[in-house]
């Protein structure tokens, strides 16, 4: 009875807003398909397929069902309640969709937007696995505004409910078309795999629409805000959070963090991407030929700047990796030429003007900073603390070294002719001291796999 109340009153407030709905296709019975799939989700006015559909029950954030009337509307419906903040909540909400998918008529059908966010309709995000875990037929369901003046889509940016509610009622009649594709029943392969089960759904749907796809998803708007709340342009935000963070296993809260040190780097430049003059100032190092081959490894697309997608994958893929306990342990030995426990502001000198070939270098600003107890000297501790914040360092070093064997020609074929317990020597091409060179090759002990490929495979990698 409630269901029936609400799909007539709910088609009357649409007529008397003056909407003109026009439907294509047929919606599919419970036994057709359990789980409706609508796109794209742009706007609170797509709730009309409610009511084209028997008002089915609904995946809706749980912050709407403490909205005034239609929080409780809302509720009478039975949703499925999801906190995009809460990742319990998330893995809460699939299983719930999955018990009332597979009840066989004990529940009503259930509708989901597989987008999770509102967007402005020029294309399709990625689709959120929930309505595709339980493994059971879905019909995909089109929304299309074809008004000259779009007073109806809600996302990050732009006009309020109020406003768009005042705008949409202005106007003397506002087009919706719904259109009900045929029922997408999953193959074995789908089954087994939701990520291609909702691919191809999404596929579909947009292809009917005649829209692109992009792999961004809800967190890449939460990190747009958080972009725009750091001065910085909220796009530089996108960074297809999803994609990479399955590849790179990143987790949110780690690349939020990141964009601040980000932000940090990028101020001066106001633009949302990093030059070599801001790298360098981050450093706390003068351009080398040393550091712009460093800088080049984070410039993906050789734009000459690093935008903040680059600049993430360069900490993980590039950094992190180099920045271990045993990476660290021996860059210590590195500059602690006298092996004496502490690293003095001469050792650190030598091994930086080495490094980057500049025998002039006045590096006192750096060593002040690594210097948190300023005693004078560096313990492991404190130059443990600063690489673990710092990791760019760690690849500086590993940069420099791989660049000198392919500038003297020194290969691993090369130094596995040479007697057991030595190394070949490594000269610097910058005037240092005698000894630097000997202890430079502590950081490359015998039995170090050390991968031999050029920078630019480095890049591709």
């Amino acid at each position: 009875m409630i269901q029936t109340t609400l799909s007539s009153l709910t088609r009357m407030a649409y007529f008397v807003m003056g909407f003109q709905v026009k439907v294509k296709g047929k919606a599919a019975s419970i036994q057709e398909a359990p789980i409706f799939v609508a796109a794209p989700h742009s706007s609170f006015f797509d709730a009309i397929i409610c009511a084209l559909t028997g008002m089915p029950s609904i995946v809706s954030r749980a912050e709407n069902l403490s909205t005034p009337v239609f929080g409780t509307i809302l509720g009478s419906l039975q949703p499925v309640a999801v906190s995009r903040q809460d990742p319990d909540s998330r893995k809460n909400t699939v299983a719930e969709i999955t018990r009332r998918a597979l009840s066989r008529g004990q529940w009503p059908q259930i509708l989901i937007f597989p987008e999770g966010t509102c967007t402005n309709r020029s294309c399709l995000i990625t689709f959120k696995q929930g309505a595709f875990v339980p493994r059971v037929p879905v019909q995909p369901v089109l929304l299309r505004y074809p008004n000259k003046l779009d007073t109806v889509t809600w996302t990050w940016q732009g006009y309020s409910f109020k406003e768009l509610c005042i705008m949409t009622l202005c106007q003397i009649f506002t087009r919706l078309e719904v259109e009900f594709l045929p029922v997408h029943v999953p193959t074995e392969e789908e089954k087994n795999d939701p990520i291609l089960f909702a691919n191809r759904v999404r596929q579909t749907m947009a292809n009917a629409l005649n829209v692109p796809v992009t792999d961004h998803t809800f967190e890449d708007c939460r990190l747009m805000i958080s972009a725009g709340q750091l001065t910085l342009p909220m796009e530089a935000g996108l960074v297809e959070f999803t994609k990479i963070s399955k590849k790179l296993n990143l987790k949110w809260n780690h690349v939020r963090e990141q964009l601040d040190t980000f932000a940090a780097i990028a101020s001066a430049s106001k633009g949302g991407r990093i030059g070599i003059e801001e790298f360098a100032e981050y450093l706390k190092l003068p351009i080398s030929d040393v550091l712009r081959e460093l800088f080049l490894l984070f410039d993906r697309n050789g734009d000459g700047t690093i935008d903040f997608r680059e600049y993430v994958i360069g900490l993980s893929i590039l950094c992190n990796p180099a920045n271990t306990e045993e990476t660290i342990r021996m860059a210590f030995k590195l500059f602690d030429m006298d092996e004496d426990g502490t690293i003095t502001e001469d050792e650190f000198a030598s091994i930086i003007q080495s490094a980057l070939g500049l025998p002039e270098l006045d590096v006192s600003v750096l060593f002040k900073e690594i210097d948190a107890d300023e005693t004078g000297k560096l313990s492991y501790d404190e130059f443990k603390n600063f690489a673990l914040k710092h990791p760019e360092y760690a690849t500086l070093f590993t940069t420099y070294l791989d660049l000198q064997r392919h500038q003297l020609g020194v290969f691993e074929e090369h130094d596995t002719e040479l007697p057991k317990g030595k190394h070949s020597p490594v000269r610097s091409t910058a005037p240092v001291s005698e000894t630097t060179p000997l202890v430079r090759n502590k950081v490359c002990p015998e039995g170090n796999e050390e991968d031999s490929s050029s920078t630019s495979d480095k890049k591709d990698d």
